[in-house]
């Protein structure tokens, strides 16, 4: 490095990196809304022969672009939060500079809600419930986030429920039988413990800037073990509607991935803050594997 590069370092770019822009979108979070999506298709009894393209573009359209969208939206919102949390984040960290992350998430709705009108009436429907909600949950002064209950309440609904429902009606060009609407619930519900566990990666940010997340609220062992009892009850009910229904060999694999999820709450209990992280790979796993087992009960019902 020569003295006048060191001395006068290059601007930086007005513009976002490339790969910071995929990186505000987080990939990594568009699997749950695309496996509930592709649940609800499963679950309405629909043939897949000349259904694949619904599927593929529901599945595209409620990961890479609504939850991308999503948390596009939150980065911009928390960018005061990512400060303390995750400095590295594009855009406390300035690859995204300016007000390119807003221009971002606002551009991404809008593209959802276009995207949104191929799915038809349900489908369109359902986009734009799915992008009231993301910013109703991240942007002043509804900021439902700040809430430990609305707030992973509104993320699971979402990323859960809203995406089997949507599925189940673009799949059977209707309302789905209120069987499907029940399970569809019932997950979104469950998935309010798993939201609530994630918050723990945030806790000291949350605390400083008052967000009043659970394990800010209640303290990590006991948002914890609240959390193991949203996710285990919901399930139980469901276990309950399978048996109800006769669906006994699928009530009982669902029955079993909840054995495996307790045995892994245990661990988590054992350190809520260090676990949490870990259950997200394990106890979670076993939870969508439930979801997908139920929904072909549900479909073998004829949705």
């Amino acid at each position: 490095m020569s003295v006048s590069e060191s001395l006068h370092p290059a601007p930086k770019s007005p513009l976002p990196q490339p790969a910071a822009m995929l990186e505000l979108i987080k990939p990594i979070t568009w699997f749950p809304p695309m496996w509930a999506y592709l649940c609800g298709a499963v679950s309405s009894g629909a043939s897949p022969a000349g259904n694949w393209l619904p599927v593929i573009f529901g599945m595209i359209l409620a990961g890479p672009v609504v939850c991308g969208m999503s948390q596009a939206a939150n980065d911009w919102c928390d960018r005061h939060v990512d400060a303390i949390n995750e400095p590295q984040r594009p855009i406390p960290s300035g690859r995204i500079p300016g007000r390119w992350g807003l221009w971002i998430a606002l551009a991404m709705s809008v593209l959802s809600l276009i995207l949104g009108t191929f799915l038809g009436p349900w489908g369109f429907a359902a986009t734009c419930v799915a992008v009231l909600a993301a910013w109703a949950y991240s942007v002043e002064p509804i900021r439902l986030k700040r809430s430990g209950w609305w707030g992973p309440g509104l993320v699971g609904l979402s990323y859960e429920s809203l995406p089997w429902f949507t599925g189940a009606a673009v799949l059977a060009a209707g309302l789905p039988t209120w069987e499907v609407v029940v399970v569809a619930l019932l997950y979104g519900i469950g998935a309010h413990g798993i939201m609530t566990l994630n918050d723990f990666k945030a806790l000291e940010g949350d605390r400083q800037m008052g967000v009043n997340s659970l394990p800010v609220t209640l303290g990590p062992e006991r948002a914890a073990r609240l959390a193991c009892w949203v996710m285990a009850v919901p399930q139980l009910a469901v276990i309950g509607l399978l048996v109800l229904w006769g669906q006994l060999i699928f009530a009982a694999v669902v029955t079993a991935s909840l054995l495996a999820q307790l045995l892994a709450m245990r661990t988590l209990l054992s350190d809520p803050k260090g676990r949490a992280p870990w259950y997200n790979g394990t106890g979670v796993l076993l939870y969508i594997t439930g979801m997908m087992v139920t929904a072909f009960a549900l479909r073998g019902m004829g949705g």
